[in-house]
């Protein structure tokens, strides 16, 4: 019996394109062809590189294939990774690049993007000038407020349990102790003291809520890398199957804990009607009342706003919440994590000797909780300039999306006329390991010295 013509040419010809869109384009025409594969299904699909992510071994993997490739190397059919300071992190990172909606998919608290959610460059900046000065070195330095709050959580919540730590006798996790820590001294700057968490001071509440905050992020990767799936599973009623449902628990939680602690610091703001502050400086909530007073002053400008009052005001109240839930957990994780690494590596028998230096350094200190005289310790720095050196608190890939006509890699091994929207990722912990190839071997063996004027 003959074959139909027109059907198979019709077929022949869909074969033709897919063989074309999915193979020859990606493997020799498109210009991430150019780019060295970190494996051979790279240029046709992301599965190789989804396992990985998946499994939370994406950084040693990217890690071997740039020492095996070079500073560019292409780990997805749209997905390229950069390893080199010109040409690489310069670029993607201070070259204004847009974020895409990688960051949304999993920031997106209370529905609302927080500042480091947004995806495009201009909101970004807007929200980032609203809150900078809160932020500044010098502002820090001279905050009473804070001052007060480091001396209080030193002395009335840290010593003590250190303490009871110390009479106990047995082994301890110091990543449930600095985490409570740094979540009670950065949400009291953010909150106000008094409507802080206290974290420090109860530590079977501490280890059970860091334990459910760091066991969740494991499953980040679906809503992240795979939002459509994920999505699709959760209207079939079958999100469980790859994320469990006490995830979503802990989430809604973590948010329902922040809100109340904005509701706190609002009635201190509102109640503060003069505008002295609170009775108590340390009870300011010194980032909270910036940003809630900076989006009221846009509010007020804006000519096109809908709704009722009562929606306006929850908006902006969820618009507060979403970014003050993104600077504690990002200021008391990233902190916490490197105060973790810092003691570990004082405690090493090879570096006892800079934990004495470090005592005596500190011990001059007319007042231990003067900030700016902290921050003339030359060996302080340099420790803690090394800890993070040695130890990113945050190793993994900040993905951007590329503009039309990029140009990336390092010079003498860039890439040009890359076409707008291939995402593109620089990993902190593989551009450390590769830079330090290039060093003199006493150099990287040096330790806090190297650092030291």
């Amino acid at each position: 019996m003959a074959i139909p013509i027109v059907p198979a040419i019709a077929a022949l010809l869909l074969l033709s394109l897919a063989l074309y869109r999915f193979i020859i384009f990606p493997a020799s025409i498109s210009p991430l062809a150019r780019i060295p594969s970190a494996h051979w299904s790279a240029p046709f699909s992301r599965l190789w590189i989804l396992y990985y992510r998946s499994r939370e071994e994406e950084t040693p993997t990217i890690h071997a294939a740039h020492q095996r490739l070079g500073p560019i190397v292409r780990v997805a059919p749209n997905d390229i990774s950069v390893n080199s300071v010109e040409g690489g992190i310069r670029n993607v990172y201070a070259g204004g690049y847009e974020k895409g909606d990688w960051y949304q998919n999993i920031f997106k608290n209370y529905g609302v993007m927080p500042m480091f959610a947004m995806p495009d460059h201009g909101p970004h900046s807007k929200r980032k000038r609203m809150l900078s000065n809160i932020y500044a070195k010098t502002t820090l330095q001279t905050s009473a407020a804070l001052s007060t709050i480091t001396k209080v959580l030193m002395e009335e919540r840290l010593m003590p349990r250190l303490r009871q730590v110390a009479q106990n006798g047995k082994p301890s996790e110091f990543y449930w102790l600095f985490a409570s820590l740094t979540s009670d001294i950065v949400s009291a700057y953010m909150f106000g003291l008094a409507q802080g968490t206290d974290y420090t001071q109860q530590p079977d509440v501490s280890a059970r809520f860091f334990a459910h905050y760091k066991a969740r992020q494991r499953y980040q990767f679906w809503p992240q890398d795979l939002p459509s799936l994920t999505r699709w599973l959760g209207k079939a009623g079958l999100k469980w199957l790859v994320v469990p449902n006490w995830v979503d628990e802990a989430n809604a939680s973590m948010q329902e804990n922040v809100l109340i602690m904005c509701d706190a610091a609002e009635k201190v703001v509102s109640e503060a009607g003069d505008g002295k502050g609170a009775a108590n400086p340390e009870d300011w909530p010194n980032v909270y009342a910036q940003l809630r007073n900076a989006l009221l002053k846009e509010q007020a400008t804006k000519t096109d706003m809908t709704g009722s009052v009562e929606e306006l005001v929850q908006e902006q109240r969820l618009a507060v919440a979403s970014e003050m839930l993104d600077h504690l957990f990002a200021g008391f994780d990233t902190s916490s994590i490197s105060l973790v690494f810092l003691a570990w590596e004082l405690s090493r028998p090879e570096n006892t000797v800079w934990q004495e230096a470090l005592r005596n350094e500190i011990s001059t200190l007319q007042d231990k909780y003067d900030a700016k005289a902290v921050d003339t310790l030359p060996l302080l720095q340099a420790i803690v300039q090394e800890t993070l050196r040695l130890h990113a608190a945050i190793p993994g890939n900040q993905p951007r999306i590329t503009p039309a006509a990029a140009t990336l890699g390092a010079p003498g091994h860039s890439i040009s006329d890359l076409p707008a929207g291939v995402r593109v990722q620089a990993q902190a912990w593989i551009t450390f390991n590769i830079a330090l190839l290039l060093l003199p071997r006493d150099l990287c063996t040096m330790g806090p010295e190297l650092l030291l004027p």
